[in-house]
């Protein structure tokens, strides 16, 4: 990296800060997610790039460790941020870009607010910086005119679901791919196809813990009566994909108990998703990334209780004794 020229290696860092939304440390992936994004529309493309490049400048700036800087971990809530004003707030308007850019430069702050409060803890932030600001401004968009120029507020009550339930299977394709793909707010299901191409690219594990979560969420929502249109759109199962990645291969070790932890996790943020989405809509809020953080931070909590999930199995095997103990130490042990 130090035979890189200076220009080159900030390049590899902000691409490195598009693939570390999904937890990984590849510039290529990012790369990659880039070259999603940009199918689908290429203003996603340039502000999550943007938004990449401008958290993780201020970080650098701002004499953020190196080594998170380095991996990128300076630079995935801001593109997030970034991203999600193109959405919601019109990526062809003016105030947006300008939005964008500041938002990008206080959710470099709050992150590291949150990374200093979390460490208390030993718990990774996760995408909580980003769902704070990006709900913060959401929420006060319609009182501010020239960001929110509708007349009307998305605040709404929330109501039972309708419509079939019934899944055709070209809706389970697409609900699997676009369960990815909705991680970046795309509803493409191609874009959710090059994305897992990024993951697998980046760690065949990461790859499979994906389509792992993704079918889970699609099961779980289908198991449970939610309406085909909602399953096939990617919104529900996209916190599952998050999850499933986080907990079995990130922050916990890659064995079959983490992965069935995992799904379990995956499964429990497809329930907590329209939950979160209820409690949000009376004030025009969105769910975000929320489900997935609050499960991930539940889950990983939990597993300190569990020597099966956080032990890792040839530790596990030297530990465990080569003889059989007497019934008498059995039963004292």
């Amino acid at each position: 990296m130090k035979s890189l020229g200076r220009g080159t290696r900030f390049v590899i860092r902000v691409l490195r800060g598009l693939a570390q939304v999904m937890f990984l440390d590849s510039a290529w992936a990012g790369a990659v997610f880039a070259l999603a994004l940009s199918a689908a529309d290429w203003r996603y493309g340039a502000y999550a790039l943007g938004g990449a490049a401008l958290g993780t400048g201020a970080a650098r700036l701002l004499g953020a460790p190196h080594d998170r800087v380095r991996a990128g971990l300076e630079g995935f809530n801001s593109c997030l941020t970034a991203l999600c004003f193109a959405v919601f707030l019109g990526a062809g308007r003016p105030a947006t870009v300008v939005l964008a850019a500041a938002g990008c430069l206080v959710v470099t702050v709050v992150t590291a607010a949150l990374t200093r409060v979390l460490h208390i803890w030993d718990l990774p932030t996760l995408t909580m910086p980003y769902c704070l600001l990006a709900g913060a401004v959401t929420l006060a968009a319609p009182a501010f005119r020239r960001i929110w120029p509708h007349d009307q507020s998305i605040a709404a009550l929330p109501g039972a679901a309708s419509g079939p339930t019934v899944l055709r299977w070209n809706e389970v394709g697409g609900a699997f791919f676009r369960n990815v793909s909705q991680v970046f707010f795309l509803d493409q299901w191609y874009a959710g196809a090059l994305l897992l191409a990024g993951l697998f690219l980046a760690s065949r594990v990461a790859g499979w813990a994906a389509c792992a979560g993704s079918a889970t969420g699609v099961l779980t929502a289908w198991a449970l009566g939610t309406p085909a249109v909602r399953i096939a759109d990617g919104t529900m199962g996209c916190n599952a994909v998050l999850v499933a990645i986080a907990l079995c291969g990130v922050f916990l070790t890659a064995t079959p108990t983490t992965l069935l932890y995992a799904l379990l996790g995956a499964a429990t943020a497809t329930v907590l998703t329209p939950a979160v989405a209820a409690l949000l809509a009376p004030s025009g809020g969105h769910p975000f990334t929320w489900p997935f953080v609050l499960t991930t931070l539940g889950f990983l909590t939990a597993a300190r209780s569990f020597p099966l999930l956080t032990t890792p199995p040839n530790r596990r095997a030297a530990n465990r004794p080569t003889e059989p103990l007497p019934r008498d130490q059995a039963a004292a042990g």
